[in-house]
């Protein structure tokens, strides 16, 4: 037997809330914490909820959470700021949580497009560093690892950029590039990259049309030359996105890749 709980952190239910999915036996201390994509204007949790289920039937105790919703153009209410606040709160209400079921949990955190992008700041620095506003209400627990598929590893434009993907940054940043350049900068993962990073697992789609897979397996090269073990692996006939599910043969491959990753971070 198992149970999905469904959390919810405040009186904004449809934005603020995670799914933890719990097996009748938790098998493994590394927990998993799942943010969707969605170009930082759309998506859900409930996307997810198939790989958060194939890892809960092998024993992990895994979440998957939603977060506030940037509105179409420029000067939303809701930028990528907010959005990282956001998935801080989902993240240390799963720790907290996980750590009355887990002695010492190693935290695993995993984000596919813009929730790569949110994760990847989650993964790489601590709380307010970015210029979000958030405050850990205790120890701020450190993932001790990242997933992460389809990542932008820069928030500054560079040379041919998808322009639909460049507005949606800019949507994202709640200003324009030309306007606070620096804005962008703290939102990018590059900015970011030293020896305390965690390892980082790139899942990278041969048919990638929006973030270039070379800029991932550039940073994957500097966090090795760190003693970081991250790792890059590309799938030829796969598309921006394509972990939705576990059923076309780059998700099993993907899934399998996944699995041997988690197992290697749960021994250490």
């Amino acid at each position: 037997m198992f149970h999905i709980d469904t959390y919810f952190l405040d009186d904004a239910p449809s934005a603020r809330v995670f799914d933890v999915f719990e097996p009748e036996k938790i098998t493994h201390d590394v927990v998993v914490f799942y943010v969707h994509g969605g170009g930082w204007t759309s998506g859900s949790r409930a996307n997810h909820h198939p790989s958060m289920m194939a890892l809960r039937n092998l024993g992990y105790l895994c979440a998957t959470t939603d977060y506030r919703l940037v509105s179409p153009g420029v000067n939303s209410k809701v930028t990528a700021f907010d959005q990282l606040a956001d998935i801080r709160e989902s993240y240390e209400a799963f720790i907290k949580l996980a750590k009355t079921k887990i002695a010492s949990p190693k935290a695993v955190v995993f984000g596919s497009s813009a929730g790569a992008h949110l994760a990847s700041l989650l993964l790489t620095t601590l709380p307010g560093e970015c210029g979000e506003k958030f405050t850990a209400k205790e120890k701020w627990h450190l993932p001790a690892a990242g997933i992460l598929q389809s990542t932008p590893v820069s928030f500054e434009p560079w040379e041919d950029i998808f322009p639909p993907v460049w507005n949606s940054m800019q949507q994202a940043a709640g200003v324009r590039y030309e306007d606070a350049p620096a804005c962008y900068k703290a939102l990018s993962l590059n900015n970011y990259i030293r020896k305390s990073n965690p390892p980082l697992l790139f899942l990278e789609a041969g048919n990638e049309h929006m973030f270039p897979s070379e800029m991932t397996l550039e940073l994957v090269k500097k966090h090795q030359e760190l003693g970081i073990d991250s790792r890059w692996y590309k799938f030829d006939t796969a598309e921006h996105g394509f972990f939705y599910g576990i059923t076309r043969r780059p998700q099993k491959e993907a899934f399998e890749t996944i699995l041997k990753f988690l197992e290697d971070i749960g021994k250490k």
